[in-house]
């Protein structure tokens, strides 16, 4: 039998600008065979265009772990806080999260 090797602790930094957070109302996905890209968009009602807030790129092992942990998240929200309603119109909108065709 091996010994156990040490779990390493990641000291995680959080700058102040980032700890603000960023508001989004729209994600569009893309994808290769290697990478998973997220845009996160902030759609103004009436507004031509619309801004990418952020991008953030993930290998698919990691957007799967994400996807997982996502689901796990929003389980302990509702069985703390209730079901989170979704709106029926939610499907006709011209914004919310989306996804989009992969490459």
């Amino acid at each position: 039998m091996q010994p156990q090797q040490p779990k390493q602790q990641i000291q995680v930094q959080l700058e102040e600008n980032v700890a603000e957070g960023i508001y989004a109302n729209l994600v569009a996905m893309t994808h290769s065979s290697s990478e998973m890209v997220l845009d996160f968009i902030r759609v103004t009602p009436g507004a031509p265009k619309a801004k990418v807030q952020s991008r953030i790129i993930m290998t698919p092992q990691n957007a799967k772990a994400f996807q997982k942990a996502l689901s796990d998240n929003i389980a302990k929200f509702e069985e703390k806080f209730g079901e989170i309603k979704m709106n029926q119109q939610d499907d006709q909108r011209i914004f919310g999260f989306r996804t989009t065709p992969g490459e």
